[in-house]
């Protein structure tokens, strides 16, 4: 949508000062349709949203005929019913359609746009919310939690997910920090602080004493943090300890929680219970936050040289102690091996691109490291669907996406306005520099959908392409609204430093190599961004100090439908799929068909690759599937997992074009080295990352983990000892098969029973209906059935079923009205009598001495039972491989739309497994190994890594991300 400038015709409602306005907004309609609302253009549906904790069985939540979108999923509906409708349950004041949650919010923002003189005209005010009512009812976008929480309640309009705290030398700076974080947990929503200033343990105090150091207080900041938790929250309190690495006491700091963890595994062993929220793991510190080291380029080349390096007093600056750096950085990779902590966060590089440094530097983080900014300040954070934007004909919509930018980035900001903040050193610094946090989620669905393996050339240069393209669209926009609202308050002493920045990320994008034709388009798109970043923002200045960062987006990732959170790769092929009524399924990812159409497949391939995905969870040997295409469909955890450095690389390729930073945890095997650790960290700050967090499976005890790994206790390493196990293997029959039904009747009792076959080998399942629905014979034969379908798709021969059950004798028997059985001496008898006579060979039926009437008809005449004429046999199935070239063009094999895709994957759809109740656990079935995560404390569930923590899919909580 295009702008033009016209006299705003709104005033301003603040108090505070402003510089006189150029113009308003003039909104161009992109998405919604004038004259219709966008609810109007939607089918509606009532659902029972009723959630139960597996383990407990107790009721978690239940609200029904709550109202959604009929394409929204059961998981999204049930996640938004249950964290963002407000009002008490079962009361009229709790909301209970989607509408009113939409309507809640966007009515905040529109009418503070408008008496903020944000828009031209009012009609400009009605299409921006339209535009952003579309865009959240059609899952484009979503606000972070807090908005939902508190935006249009009576409640204070907390906006912000993201908070920065800082501490000074003094015990009041102390208490009041364990006083603000308490604030900040209470509402849900994470901070992060930099404890440097403070003394270490070998400075003197004015009084004359030692100093207690840093790792003294983190005591009483966790205890706080666990104490606020187990009040009654939700999730677990989320915070970031950060400490400089030339401080004196940075070898305690980074020993602290693999200490804590070899206490944990102590007490475990005597038979505490140091589960996550287990009763005993209260008496292990340090568990509340995550650490990181706060290293500066000064080290790094240091331990590089293998160099000393000072650490310095607080007060003076002097050097009071020089350690080896090599020998520290291997402490900090031993810790972070054993524990997980810490991260890394690499000062020179966050620095380097701060765009206020003349107000100050840059010195921690919030929880999750994504947002770097000033100390006691907030950020507002929204995050993109990305795959929305992929047309059906596998386009990427460029002019939808930067219009979708334009809109979050003004409704952002406008939120600041009327933003209530924990404190008011926080409300003061985030009014004067506005930090807005816009990012995106289904990056790697995204990348597989268009067919890019996450770890590729093609896949790097789109994801930086997409990043480039959004924070030049962000920071043009920002620079307008400075031309309609005025810079945000502290850009003046700033300016040169923040139009640098702006230079150093077109810079950047113009280095950007492209690959195929997709990314070189949104390339050219963010350069002429970039063109008007400078041209607009130099005239202008920015409305925001920061425009963009990638964040986890575990709870409105799936509020989207997302497959995928942050920048995050598939976690798996397979999905677990809640299902309208109840009851779950087990699906392929629809994003699979769309990549494998993409690649030029033909439809009958795709279906073929598809259904064996379903069975084995991973693509190796899929039939007809190039072992080139592999790497497309490679995911966060499978038999292809994605090696380490290709996390690295792929943060490391959209890094420069983010204001903040990225959210995400670099996965390592249980197997990984401390120096594989250290070539993580080392390559993340040569490669310009900007903070850095690493976890290896299996690596921390403390928390709840799937019985299917155990522990190995034993004290020194042996050589393992292989086992092989033979385990029969499930043949699950097609969606769609070969089946038909046979009425019968055995000494005056009727029945029926229905069969199924697979399409080219014999049996596999059989369904008896006998007596009436709901009596005990009824049971039974259901009981019976479901025995023996199992049995015939895990291998039992039919042969062996027909020989133990038939000649079996109980009532009813006698006659019965089938030809070729005219007597049997029980139901059982005639059963399998009659399944031989459909399903098995003569020579095998012969064997049996079971034969038709025909058979026994020729035996008198003729003295064989054997036909007249051989028997066909059956044609033996021709069967796809690798080296088959594809018969359908691209052109034509682009035609299989997202819809044509869903039909595919539900052709291998199947009921889930008994025990699996979320994708994880699917993929532990699948795979045979332990996904290394925490079980949801709400509904019992296996959550899945987000970012720096872990979501459950199943209801939503987080283990401590905002």
């Amino acid at each position: 949508m295009s702008e033009t400038t016209r006299p705003a015709t709104s005033k301003s409602r603040s108090n505070r000062p402003k510089p006189a306005k150029a113009s308003g907004l003039v909104v161009e309609r992109v998405f919604s349709t004038e004259g219709v609302h966008p609810y109007d253009e939607v089918t509606w549906e009532k659902r029972d949203i009723v959630q139960t904790n597996w383990k407990t069985g107790a009721s978690v939540f239940e609200q029904r005929g709550v109202e959604f979108p009929d394409f929204w999923s059961v998981n999204a509906s049930t996640i938004v019913t249950t964290k963002y409708f407000r009002g008490a349950v079962g009361t009229d004041r709790r909301e209970s359609s989607l509408k009113a949650l939409i309507d809640r919010v966007v009515t905040k923002y529109r009418t503070t746009g408008e008496q903020e003189g944000y828009f031209a005209t009012p009609h400009d005010a009605e299409v921006f919310g339209d535009e952003l009512t579309w865009m959240l009812l059609h899952q484009y976008f979503s606000f972070n939690s807090p908005v939902w929480f508190n935006v249009g309640t009576e409640a204070p309009q907390q906006i912000s997910a993201c908070f920065i705290l800082s501490v000074d030398d003094s015990m009041d700076s102390i208490l009041n920090w364990y006083a603000e974080e308490g604030r900040i947990f209470k509402g849900g929503s994470g901070a992060g602080v930099n404890l440097s200033r403070i003394r270490s343990s070998k400075e003197l105090l004015t009084s004359g004493g030692t100093a207690s150091g840093p790792v003294s207080f983190m005591r009483g900041a966790d205890a706080s943090a666990g104490t606020i938790k187990s009040g009654g929250a939700t999730r677990r309190a989320a915070k970031m300890v950060v400490l400089d690495v030339d401080h004196p006491d940075i070898e305690e700091f980074v020993e602290t929680k693999a200490r804590e963890e070899n206490k944990i595994r102590a007490l475990r062993d005597a038979g505490f219970d140091m589960d996550l929220d287990g009763k005993d793991i209260v008496s292990v510190q340090y568990q509340n936050a995550n650490n990181s080291v706060r290293v500066t380029d000064e080290f790094m080349r240091a331990v590089e040289d293998g160099d000393e390096f000072g650490l310095r007093a607080r007060l003076t600056g002097d050097v009071i102690q020089t350690v080896d750096a090599r020998e520290l950085f291997g402490k900090i990779s031993q810790a972070a091996w054993a524990c997980a902590d810490p991260g890394l966060q690499y000062d020179d590089t966050i620095n380097d691109w701060h765009t206020n440094p003349e107000t100050g530097r840059i010195t921690a983080s919030n929880p999750c490291s994504e947002y770097m900014s000033l100390d006691n300040s907030s950020c507002n954070l929204a995050s993109l669907n990305l795959l929305k934007f992929l047309s059906d004909e596998n386009t990427f919509e460029i002019e939808r996406f930067v219009k979708a930018v334009e809109i979050i980035i003004t409704a952002m900001d406008i939120s600041v306005t009327f933003g209530d903040f924990p404190t008011e050193a926080i409300a003061e610094t985030t009014r004067n520099y506005r930090q807005l946090g816009i990012g995106y989620a289904n990056l790697g669905a995204l990348l597989m959908a268009t067919g890019h393996g996450y770890d590729s050339d093609g896949g790097r240069a789109l994801a930086a392409a997409i990043t480039s393209l959004m924070t030049g669209a962000a920071y043009r926009r920002s620079a307008e609204l400075a031309g309609v609202e005025g810079p945000y308050n502290g850009y003046a002493r700033n300016a040169e430093a923040h139009q640098r920045v702006m230079r150093k990320h077109q810079a950047a994008n113009d280095e950007l190599r492209t690959v195929n034709t997709m990314d070189a388009d949104i390339q050219h798109a963010a350069t002429e961004e970039w063109d008007q970043v400078i041209t607009v923002g130099s005239e202008n200045g920015f409305r925001n100090a920061q425009a963009s960062l990638l964040a986890p987006t575990g709870t409105i990732g799936f509020m989207m439908d997302c497959d995928t959170t942050g920048i995050e790769p598939d976690f798996s092929l397979v999905k677990f799929k809640k299902l309208v009524g109840g009851g779950s399924m087990q699906i392929v990812n629809l994003t699979v068909p769309r990549a494998l159409a993409k690649l030029g497949y033909t439809e009958e391939t795709i279906e073929a690759i598809v259904a064996y995905i379903a069975e084995h969870g991973h693509v190796v040997d899929a039939p007809g599937l190039k072992p080139e295409h592999y790497e497309v469909f490679d995911c966060a955890m499978g038999q292809r997992a994605i090696r380490p450095m290709g996390h690295v690389r792929m943060m490391a390729a959209v890094q420069p074009f983010l204001s903040g930073a990225i959210s995400k945890t670099v996965n390592l095997p249980e197997t990984a080295t401390v120096e594989d650790i250290a070539d993580v960290y080392m390559q993340g700050w040569k490669l310009g990352l900007k903070a850095l967090a690493v976890y290896r499976d299996n690596c921390k005890v403390g928390q709840p983990l799937s019985t299917g790994k155990k522990e190995q206790k034993t004290e020194k390493v042996v050589e393992p000892q292989v086992k092989i196990e033979y385990r029969p293997i499930r043949k699950r029959l097609p969606k769609k098969r070969p089946s038909y039904t046979t009425s019968f009747t055995v000494g005056g009792a009727e029945g029926y029973m229905t069969t199924g076959s697979y399409p080219d080998d014999g049996l596999g399942e059989i369904f008896l209906k006998l007596g009436k629905q709901g009596s005990t014979l009824s049971g039974v034969m259901d009981a019976f059935s479901i025995a023996v379908s199992i049995g015939l798709q895990y291998g039992v021969p039919l042969t062996t079923f027909v020989q133990k059950f038939t000649n079996l004798k109980f009532e009813p028997a006698g006659m019965t009205d089938d030809s070729d059985i005219r007597m049997a001496q029980s139901i059982m008898d005639y059963i399998f009598r009659r399944l031989a006579l459909d399903y098995l060979s003569f020579d095998d039926r012969a064997d049996l001495g079971i034969y038709t009437a025909a058979e026994r008809t020729r035996y008198l005449d003729t003295g064989s039972y054997e036909p007249e004429t051989p028997e066909i046999e059956p044609i033996e199935e021709v069967k796809e491989t690798p080296s088959v070239q594809p018969t359908t063009s691209l052109k034509e094999t682009q035609q299989v739309t997202p819809a044509v895709a869903e039909l595919i994957v539900a052709e291998s759809a199947r009921p889930a497994t008994h025990d699996a109740r979320t994708s994880a656990e699917l993929m532990e079935e699948l795979t045979g190994t332990s996904v290394d995560a925490p079980l949801c404390l709400t509904c019992g569930t296996k959550m899945r890594p987000s970012g720096s923590c872990y979501v459950c899919e199943g209801c939503g909580s987080t283990s401590g991300c905002s």
